[in-house]
């Protein structure tokens, strides 16, 4: 299991948008003009850039992210992936963490939007305009909200590596399309939830909740530091849309002796303020779950335990004392 390295320096957008570029979400790695070092579906690998010193394969340096050959004619390379779920853009992540004398020297990104794989006829339109590119670091830059978006073209000058590209944005989700009565997942990264905050991620960042699926690994979840003092651990989650809750899941898969004794859930329907008042408002919010036992390794079940306490918007996740928890599911009807 990998520690998560959270990066103090990351901008707010990194953790309130989904990124839209995550292979493990379903981005596709679509074509590229060259790929002769590392290949392009790397770039969208969500865990961080690794370097194994030593590891080399039939065409060189083994290199964890997107590299092209040296350019010896004019000209630029580029690829094109396609995004998880069509999206508006707020801000992008270009990591060229361990490319150090081999990194791409500059970027731009066009994006278009279609159904089906972009041809010579796709209308591209400018996300990112040019930027300069240092070895081994984040790149963080911040956009106005983009159109509607499904497909990026990435362009380097004129060559190199980049490692990881992360795409931060908002699903968009046409919410007056789904029914009144059905019941869907609100807290499904997806569907657009997001985390707003944690007290502690030691082991595994609480954005690992709203992941699809259940929990590849241990490392796969939310899992803070073993607490030395009195308290308890907690986290705060933006729904996808507001709801009425029907059913909560409490998932510990694969946390067996680390999982929490205790769980329960605050929510409110929150209509401004934020994100740091939040923190402090969250504490008095009505209670939605209240305390419930766990076990470990277990998908946890709950209707009639849920309060009636109407339409909610944010939930605050607590848990006692510490550990690890896989997934976090709410599900309801809009409101």
């Amino acid at each position: 299991m990998s520690i998560p390295v959270l990066d103090p320096n990351a901008p707010s957008f990194t953790r309130k948008y989904t990124n839209l570029a995550d292979g493990e979400l379903g981005a596709k790695a679509i074509s590229c003009s060259d790929e002769f070092f590392a290949p392009l579906e790397r770039m969208l690998n969500p865990e961080p850039a690794v370097f194994i010193p030593g590891k080399y394969d039939l065409n060189g340096k083994w290199m964890d992210g997107w590299e092209t050959r040296r350019k010896r004619i004019s000209g630029t390379d580029w690829s094109i992936i396609q995004l998880f779920r069509p999206g508006r853009i707020y801000g992008f992540d270009v990591d060229t963490s361990h490319f150090t004398g081999n990194f791409a020297p500059a970027i731009s990104i066009q994006g278009c939007y279609g159904e089906d794989i972009p041809t010579e006829d796709s209308q591209w339109f400018e996300v990112l305009p040019p930027q300069t590119l240092n070895g081994n670091q984040h790149h963080y830059f911040e956009i106005p909200p983009s159109s509607r978006v499904s497909h990026l073209k990435i362009t380097i000058f004129p060559d190199g590596g980049v490692a990881r590209l992360r795409v931060y944005g908002r699903p968009d989700i046409d919410w007056q399309t789904i029914p009144a009565t059905e019941v869907i997942n609100v807290a499904a990264v997806e569907y657009g939830a997001h985390t707003i905050t944690a007290n502690n991620e030691h082991f595994g960042l609480a954005r690992n909740l709203l992941k699809p699926h259940r929990g590849k690994n241990m490392g796969d979840g939310w899992e803070t530091r073993r607490r030395r003092e009195p308290g308890f651990d907690w986290c705060l989650i933006a729904l996808a849309h507001p709801v009425h809750v029907q059913k909560i899941e409490v998932d510990t898969c694969h946390f067996k002796g680390n999982y929490p004794d205790q769980c329960s859930l605050q929510a409110s329907l929150v209509s401004s303020g934020t994100d740091q008042s939040m923190v402090t408002e969250s504490m008095f919010w009505p209670t939605l779950l209240p305390m419930q036992k766990l076990q470990m390794d277990h998908q946890h079940y709950y209707t009639s335990e849920i309060a009636s306490i109407g339409a909610i918007s944010h939930i605050r996740f607590n848990i006692y004392p510490d550990g690890g928890v896989s997934r976090l599911r709410i599900w309801g009807t809009k409101a």
